[in-house]
């Protein structure tokens, strides 16, 4: 039996996938599974245990091509891609994307069944048209990971069991004992994770109070490294020189298998609404996660242990990336909060876990 899983993006998109993806192949043992994801995302999947092929959409370098006139560099890319999504046929694709984007890719690939919700489904753009068979639109105020478990249920594939088993292993954890080493991050001393940054003007809170929160967490005898891609540098950088003490920096320095292997270190990540909060929960280290525009209950951290800080007000959840009220739910949640909630969590489960490595 052949397979095709459709999760294009994003990062925790993609994480919330992962126990579909694995109930799958506890249901069919010996099948082939295949999984379609773009690019930026695709760290998380190759290599994964459960997975015999990775097929990478590589649609943002097309679109890059096309703007700088690579006409030729964009089509050829694309039909290469075609062709290798077209060598197999799948008795069974399975849409958990749900977007235009993705669907497109549905259209293209040949499979006898093609699965995934139909009319209904908030923002699912008419993706349904693609499809040969749909289910049921279910709530969007469920959890992601539910929502995908329970697309599964409705072709009779059922799960209890919710496992991500990241592609990560020794070869990263090495890695990340040798930069925290060379950050001179001592060993004994509780580490906690700052991911500071987002890609929502929403969802971000202040640099000068994250500044603020690593302060006092080093006054109270704990490490602090910050985490971030490439692009956060020099943000975080802004951050660390508005700070008294010294914290240590990640950023822009870790793959995602990477930036896995750190979280599995720390005893807690304290993180805004964004991919890397949901790393940390499927490596099942405790979250301190600051929510304003969006809604904890569909994307926060899944499973126990977890803190969701966030204002009760009117507006909140919004769901959007602008705001005309001077972003008041980000702005009400204060430093002592947060560095409140992290001590609680490190005082009741989480811990210094350079004994585990």
């Amino acid at each position: 039996m052949n397979i095709l899983i459709v999760k294009t993006s994003a990062i925790g998109d993609v994480i919330h996938t992962l126990p579909a993806l694995n109930a799958l192949r506890r249901k069919y043992p010996e099948a082939r599974i295949d999984w379609l994801v773009e690019e930026a995302a695709a760290d998380l999947v190759v290599g994964h245990p459960a997975l015999d092929n990775v097929l990478v959409l590589r649609r943002k370098a097309w679109v890059r091509d096309l703007k700088q006139g690579r006409v030729l560099a964009a089509c050829q890319g694309f039909a290469d891609f075609v062709k290798r999504l077209r060598t197999t046929e799948y008795d069974l694709l399975i849409d958990f994307q749900g977007l235009l984007k993705s669907g497109v890719s549905v259209w293209l690939a040949r499979a006898k069944r093609k699965v995934g919700f139909g009319r209904g489904m908030e923002h699912a753009e008419g993706s349904y048209v693609f499809l040969n068979e749909t289910v049921s639109p279910v709530s969007m105020d469920l959890h992601a990971v539910i929502r995908g478990l329970l697309l599964l249920k409705a072709i009779g594939i059922e799960s209890e069991e919710v496992v991500y088993d990241l592609p990560m292993g020794n070869e990263q954890r090495g890695k990340i004992s040798q930069l925290l080493e060379a950050e001179g991050v001592d060993p004994a001393r509780p580490l906690v994770a700052i991911n500071p940054m987002t890609t929502w003007e929403t969802k971000h809170w202040k640099n000068e109070r994250f500044a603020q929160v690593a302060d006092q967490l080093l006054d109270r005898g704990m490490n602090v490294v910050f985490s971030g891609g490439p692009q956060d540098v020099g943000a975080i950088e802004g951050i660390r020189v508005a700070m008294i003490g010294k914290a240590a920096s990640l950023a822009g320095r870790t793959t995602l298998k990477d930036l896995a292997a750190l979280y599995e270190r720390v005893a807690v990540l304290i993180t805004t609404d964004t991919g890397p909060m949901h790393l940390a929960a499927a490596v099942g280290t405790p979250v301190v996660a600051l929510f304003g525009p969006t809604a904890p209950w569909r994307t926060g951290p899944f499973g126990s242990g977890h803190t969701i800080l966030r204002a009760e007000i009117a507006c909140s959840p919004c769901l959007k990336r602008f705001c005309n009220r001077n972003h008041e739910c980000m702005e009400q949640i204060t430093v002592d909060q947060v560095v409140q909630a992290t001590q609680t969590v490190i005082g009741t489960g989480g811990h210094n876990k350079d004994d585990c490595l």
